[in-house]
This record gives structure tokens, sequence and C-alpha cells, in this order.
């Protein structure tokens, strides 16, 4: 089991629905991301910025950046997760991907569209937790707008650290970095924010503040301009904190309902 697991957070402009440009961009930050990097996050919808229109954007554009993913996953010797558009059976999806160095893939739609966009319109919602083992860690990845509803994201499968990839807009990041910490401590686990920074074409404006959280809320990263952010997560740190105070214990039991 790995004791320790090294994640590099790209904080990063955005290219407006262009996902050939921001692959040779990303292509280029990669180039310099430390040999020893376990796992690379990437922001929301990485390869476009936060469109809702995905029509706009040739839907093999998809399939397209996922084989980039695999490749730079093979290259770095680190996994990638980041979210994209993606169409599939008839609908687009804000979807997911975690893609490890030897190909192995899962994905995770994002379970909570962002209704005062107008993604719930656009975006089919997705329906299933995604929980990942990687390198002897237990990883939750999910979507924005997710980060605000604390039941979906409840720690009740023991997992390591909790993931979201983000397009959070500056008027509203006091919420952004008071959540990602309570998410940290109400599941005990690390939990990792990336946002974007720079501006979109619908004028939105976005300050980055991507950080990471240890199991007891304490910030081991955090920054505002577009730079790799590197923070190491330690199993012992996990394991010791849970067995010196057993909170997650007293959690509340609960199902979600089928269709949730």
């Amino acid at each position: 089991m790995t004791k320790t697991l090294k994640t590099a957070l790209i904080q990063s402009q955005l290219i407006w629905e262009n996902p050939e440009a921001n692959r040779v961009h990303f292509s280029k930050v990669l180039q310099n991301i430390s040999s020893d990097t376990d796992l690379i996050v990437l922001p929301e919808m990485f390869n476009t910025g936060f469109t809702m229109h995905p029509e706009h954007v040739a839907k093999e554009e998809g399939p397209k950046t996922v084989d980039w993913m695999l490749q730079k996953a093979l290259e770095t010797k680190a996994a990638l997760v980041g979210s994209l558009p993606f169409f599939e059976n008839g609908s687009f999806t804000n979807r997911l991907f975690f893609i490890e160095p030897d190909g192995k893939t899962a994905q995770y739609d994002k379970r909570h569209t962002f209704t005062l966009a107008g993604e719930d319109k656009v975006y089919k919602a997705g329906t299933e937790k995604l929980l990942v083992d990687y390198k002897g860690f237990k990883l939750c990845p999910m979507v924005c707008y997710d980060l605000r509803f604390p039941v979906w994201s409840r720690n009740i499968e023991d997992y390591d650290v909790l993931i979201y990839v983000a397009n959070w807009p500056k008027p509203r990041i006091v919420a952004w970095d008071t959540l990602l910490k309570a998410r940290a401590i109400e599941n005990m686990a690390y939990c990792v924010g990336v946002n974007r920074v720079g501006a979109d074409e619908m004028k939105h404006e976005y300050i980055g503040h991507s950080a990471v959280y240890d199991t007891l809320g304490e910030r081991v990263a955090f920054s505002e301009k577009e730079e790799i952010v590197y923070a190491t997560f330690s199993k012992e740190h996990v394991i010791s904190t849970r067995e010196k105070l057993k909170f997650l214990n007293d959690r509340d039991s609960f199902e979600f309902k089928k269709g949730l």
C-alpha cells in the first residue's frame, strides 16, 4: 500500500469552446509536472470552459479529449482527472473521467447540474457516486455544484480523499472556500478543490482559490494565480486521525432512494 500520494492541482485559464487549443495548452503545462507526481487534477470542463452550448463543439471532441487524457496519463505516469462535455446516447453530460497510467478508466456524470446557469436543461444529471481505489487510497471525485450538497458527498464508504473540479466564479468564492473546508472536516478526509482563473465568454471572472484541506480542516495548499499547486496526502494522517477522533462512527445512517 502506498503511504503517500503526491497530487498536482492545475489552476489555469481555459480557452472558450476550443478543445484543440486547450489540449495544446495543457500539454505544455504537463511538461512541467514533477516526475514523482501520482495524480493530476484538471478543472471542470477543462477542454471548453463552462459552456451551456456544447453543440458549438463537434461531438467527437469528447472522445478525442479522453484519448488525450489516456496519452498524458501514460506519458506522465500519473492518473488524470477532470470533466468535459460528453455526448452519448442522444444526450450531453458533464462527465468526469479518472484515467490511470495503465489506461484503466472510470467516469462520473455530475449529479447536481447548475440550475442557475440552466445546466439542467442542457446536460443530463448523473445518478451514481464514483469511488476509485488508486495506489492504496480511496478517492471520491465530484464536480463543482456538487460541493453545495453534503448528503451526496457524505463519507459512508470510508474514502480518503474527496475531489472537486470546478468553474467557480469570483462573486461566490467565499462559499467555495468555506464549503471545501467543511467537506474535509465533516468527512474526515482530505478535500481537494481545483478551480480555474481568468474570464470566460459570459463575462464571468474566476480567481482560482484551488486548495487542499486535511482531515481536520487545516489548509495545506492554496493558490490565487495560474500555476501548478502540489500537495501530498498521507495515509497515516487519515488513519491516525480517525483512530484518535472516532467521529465517523457516530455518523447518521441513511440510504439514497433509487434514481438519486
